[in-house]
């Protein structure tokens, strides 16, 4: 009985959630906002590569200026000045993607890996280091934590920001930028982009999510794998989300239609002054989405 108490203590040390700290060990936030007037300076890799890890806890943070002003931007300015490499990118994002499965009680955490995620997806952009594996677990994981967002606050004036679907755009859009992604993966994105464009919660979006969610569609329009009519039968496919009710005394009814009606005008519009032919190519299958809607 002794050795299978000593065993299930010891399995519990490798299963019970690590305690989130933020600042991370070893750093007080006073050496953090010095950190950032000094526009994250830190010479030696190792030490960098440790903090990057350590800042992840503080993606969750109640406090927007730890948050966003401090854990985001840093993480974002090494990742777009190359200062954290292909070995550092690795255990960063596998930390990213733990943070997207922890508990998140205050709607923060799974947000903002989000955003940095995006900023991850960049770098392999830019220069690729994933396998092709990689990238497609990627691609999925992003999709399937779009279609799972559930928590539609936006700004708050004293919490800052969650913004869940606009974080989730962006990591979708930074991978529709890759021309290694093939078909099926842009597909994957498209599916799951749809499953907010028509939230199946009633809820009327008022912070831009409807702009974020157009961006990674006019990219993957960009990659030209899609015919007109398959862009007009996607478009078209919105409005049943709507519902079957065509009730304008249904406040539900209504507040999808809206959220429907902003992502197509936004997207009209977006065609329609674009001097860019692939772009423009689009604006006919946007008007088809449009004449569908109720």
């Amino acid at each position: 009985m002794r050795a299978l108490l000593a065993v299930v203590m010891l399995l519990g040390l490798f299963v019970a959630p690590a305690r989130a700290a933020c600042p991370p060990e070893g750093k007080t936030r006073e050496q953090l906002e010095a950190l950032k007037v000094l526009k994250w300076t830190v010479p030696d890799a190792a030490e960098r590569q440790v903090l990057a890890e350590g800042l992840v806890d503080c993606l969750g943070d109640a406090d927007p200026k730890l948050r966003d002003g401090i854990a985001y931007e840093a993480m974002a300015h090494w990742m777009r000045a190359g200062e954290i490499d292909e070995l550092g990118l690795r255990p960063l994002r596998d930390r990213l993607y733990a943070a997207l499965q922890a508990d998140d009680p205050e709607g923060f955490r799974r947000p903002f890996a989000a955003l940095v995620l995006s900023e991850v997806a960049r770098t392999d952009r830019i220069k690729p280091w994933m396998t092709p594996e990689e990238r497609g677990a990627m691609v999925e994981t992003a999709s399937r934590y779009l279609e799972s967002v559930t928590d539609y606050r936006g700004f708050d004036d004293k919490e800052g920001w969650r913004h869940g679907v606009a974080h989730g755009s962006d990591w979708l859009m930074q991978l529709a930028l890759n021309p290694a992604l093939d078909r099926g993966q842009l597909d994957r994105m498209l599916a799951a982009i749809a499953t907010q464009v028509v939230p199946s919660a009633p809820h009327a979006y008022v912070y831009g999510e409807p702009g974020r969610l157009a961006r990674p569609v006019m990219f993957i329009a960009k990659r030209e794998l899609h015919t007109p009519a398959e862009w007009d039968a996607w478009f078209v496919a919105l409005a049943p989300k709507l519902g079957d009710s065509k009730d304008y005394n249904d406040n539900g009814w209504l507040l999808r239609r809206h959220d429907l009606l902003a992502f197509l005008t936004g997207l009209y519009l977006e065609a329609d002054r674009s001097e860019d032919p692939q772009l423009q190519a689009l604006e006919a299958p946007v008007v088809a989405g449009l004449k569908a809607v109720p």
